[in-house]
């Protein structure tokens, strides 16, 4: 028998001549999560996962030699040259439009769920190039990747927070300790030149497996959409890279019925036609309706403690998975609130104040939980708008308490240069609603660090409440839903963003004044330079009949 190549698919050609050629292993996995709402939305997430078994980040005091040859089959190639030329141990970016819902919706599966873009990464320290030098690299090489504004990402919006963004991974035992380094950017939307270079990171694309899903005209019409890079190191495994894109849907807005019946077809006008090639596990897990009647089509791969799990593996037709209420004739949205909230946490914020001098920041967190809770309070803002510490007051339930706050890690701001830190431990007491209120001062900014849209205001980054884990109450109210197997993870809730309104001048005064003087200028100039070029001389004219001689002045 005569083997031929080109019978071979070029995503699979490519595969199996990446393996010949590569001294380590690459395995891919991808999985779609479907879960319905109480209010009739469905939240899907994506997640692709590449692990380079045996692989090692680069570091950094061996950044002026020359660097080992990498062999990429399955692992995004764009990605790694930046992680190599830059020596980032463990990184993390997303990139979300929206305001997520912890009360309606729960806890995410994708932590990540700011409004807007952040940034962070841990960069060990050594060689010639600084923790900061490298870090600015880094943001730069991924906003040219990914087509977004990171380069906005600079030491006005950069901060080092000592407990709230933990290694998800593990660092290597280097010489010199590695450094934190996060920063936000709350006016940055997610769009479909950020998705393009998304996709291409995967290695089928978005031509076949569960990427194909990926519809921009459908993802970005959901209610809530965001994209997430996640790159982290797992001691004796290797480097994992996990490209995820999570978005909250609402099949009754787009069903002619009014029903919550959903299907891949209605949600992402797509159907899996067939299987990614190089994908050692592909799967699409749906959660499953209690307590009321349901119908899925077709019959699950694997049903289990409500999940039902399809393979897609091997698609040999096209597969569209749907899930109906026979019931139900039309969906009739939740008017009173659920007995047991969705997150046993939340967390809202808001400016006070109509000055555009100063102001009040207010934080009003909730514990529902029958137990106490230790959480971690994060708070950055821009150098324009400077904290009061000495007004902070705490409320608990209506009554002044100074207990529940401790640990206090506060960085004051560096006018044009560093913005302020605010980092704490909180002690949130059973069934209770803790308030902290404190004074803030707007400043003035210069004429030129003002935005096209000074008059709308300044977008305000989220805070962050991180719960610890180490609180059973808090796990058992159904945080090990949102962390899965790996308990070492903390999640993070994050606030709305805020819009506040700095002191701006009137420009229109600077285009009147602009306009007046050039019209001035041209008026003065153009008599002046008339009268200094021309030559003002006597003219006769020739005397013709019926007419007499008349002198009359002209110029030449």
């Amino acid at each position: 028998m005569i083997f031929s190549w080109r019978i071979l698919p070029a995503t699979l050609l490519l595969y199996v001549l990446g393996t010949l050629a590569s001294p380590t292993s690459e395995t891919f996995q991808e999985e779609l999560t479907l879960r319905p709402l109480r209010d009739g939305k469905v939240i899907s997430r994506f997640s692709f996962t590449t692990l380079r078994e045996g692989a090692v980040p680069r570091n950094p005091e061996l950044l002026e030699a020359k660097d080992i040859p990498q062999y990429y089959t399955l692992f995004p190639l764009g990605l790694g040259q930046v992680l190599r030329e830059y020596a980032a141990s463990e990184l993390h970016l997303s990139l979300n439009s929206g305001k997520w819902d912890y009360e309606g919706w729960g806890y995410p599966g994708e932590q990540e769920v700011g409004t807007g873009a952040q940034l962070w990464a841990w960069i060990s320290d050594g060689g010639s190039a600084t923790v900061d030098e490298r870090w600015k690299g880094l943001r730069n090489a991924l906003a040219g990747l990914f087509c977004a504004s990171l380069g906005s990402l600079d030491d006005q919006r950069t901060t080092s927070p000592k407990l709230a963004f933990v290694p998800v991974g593990d660092l290597p035992a280097w010489k010199l300790p590695h450094q934190l380094r996060h920063a936000t950017l709350p006016s940055e939307n997610v769009c479909t030149e950020n998705l393009t270079p998304f996709l291409k990171l995967l290695p089928c694309k978005g031509i076949s497996g569960i990427a194909g899903l990926l519809n921009p005209h459908r993802l970005f019409d959901a209610d809530w959409h965001g994209m997430s890079v996640h790159v982290s190191w797992r001691e004796g495994r290797g480097i994992e890279v996990r490209l995820a894109f999570q978005a909250v849907f609402d099949p009754v807005r787009l069903s002619i019925d009014k029903k919550r019946d959903w299907s891949l077809q209605s949600i992402f006008d797509k159907s899996i036609r067939k299987a990614c090639p190089v994908a050692s596990s592909s799967r699409i897990v749906v959660e499953l309706p209690k307590n009321e009647a349901y119908a899925i089509d077709p019959k699950p791969s694997i049903v289990q403690e409500g999940f039902a799990v399809y393979d897609t593996s091997h698609v040999e037709k096209d597969l569209d998975i749907s899930l109906r209420w026979p019931l139900e004739s039309v969906f009739s949205y939740p008017l009173d609130p659920p007995l047991q909230p969705l997150s046993p946490l939340s967390v809202q914020r808001i400016l006070k104040g109509t000055s555009q001098s100063r102001g009040q920041l207010s934080v009003s967190i909730r514990n529902t939980l029958p137990s106490e809770v230790q959480a971690v309070y994060l708070e950055t803002m821009p150098w324009h708008v400077q904290f009061y510490l000495h007004t902070l007051k705490i409320l608990v339930n209506g009554h002044a308490r100074d207990d529940p706050l401790s640990d206090i890690a506060y960085t004051p701001p560096v006018p044009h240069g560093r913005p302020a830190l605010l980092e704490s431990v909180l002690r949130l007491p059973p069934n209770s609603t803790t308030q902290l209120d404190m004074d803030v001062m707007k400043s003035f900014l210069r004429y030129t660090e003002h935005p096209p849209d000074a008059q709308r205001g300044w977008d305000l980054p989220p805070a962050v409440l991180v719960p610890l884990v180490n609180s059973t109450s808090f796990v058992a109210s159904g945080a090990s839903t949102l962390l899965g197997n790996d308990m070492s993870r903390r999640p993070r809730i994050y606030t709305r963003t805020l819009l506040v309104d700095l002191a701006t001048p009137d420009f229109s005064m600077p285009y009147n004044v602009i306009i007046m003087s050039c019209t001035l200028i041209a008026l003065t100039f153009g008599m002046v330079f008339n009268l200094m070029t021309r030559r003002f001389v006597v003219v006769k004219l020739r005397e013709t009949p019926g007419r007499n001689e008349v002198p009359m002045e002209k110029t030449e």
